[in-house]
């Protein structure tokens, strides 16, 4: 027997496999992936403050884009998914490569050299600590 269309069957499977932990996303942010990772790398696993106190004190430029996407990602939790903030924690963070913008540098004898400037798209994905664990 048919369950129904495609397009329905595909919307109702989505909505059963849809991820219900939130999260901030930032697009094209002027900062490569591998630098952002340096900082992402040191916040993985840890709970919000201590993620927190973490970026605002690390020297890195990413680091200050990666605050911003922290703060966001936790009044996501407790505005859209009534999260308690003490309980959160940074489930998965990452970064990923984004479009280069890419720029000539002139050189002696009618020679170019090229430059890349880099862009990334950084995600940070929060969940809540288990009362057992």
């Amino acid at each position: 027997m048919s369950r129904g269309h495609r397009t329905q069957v595909k919307r109702v499977r989505n909505e059963q496999n849809r991820d219900t932990r939130p999260s901030a996303t930032l697009k094209n942010a002027r900062v490569s992936a591998q630098k952002a990772c340096f900082v992402l790398d040191a916040i993985r696993g840890k709970d919000v403050n201590a993620a927190i106190g973490i970026v605002t004190y690390s020297p890195r430029y990413a680091s200050r884009l990666i605050k911003k996407l922290l703060e966001s990602a936790v009044a996501n939790a407790k505005n859209n998914n009534q999260m308690d903030e003490t309980k959160l924690y940074v489930s998965e963070c990452f970064a990923n490569n984004a479009q280069t913008y890419k720029r000539i540098h002139p050189r002696a004898q009618g020679r170019v050299y090229s430059i890349l400037k880099r862009n990334s798209h950084i995600t940070v994905i929060l969940d809540e600590k288990k009362e057992g664990v």
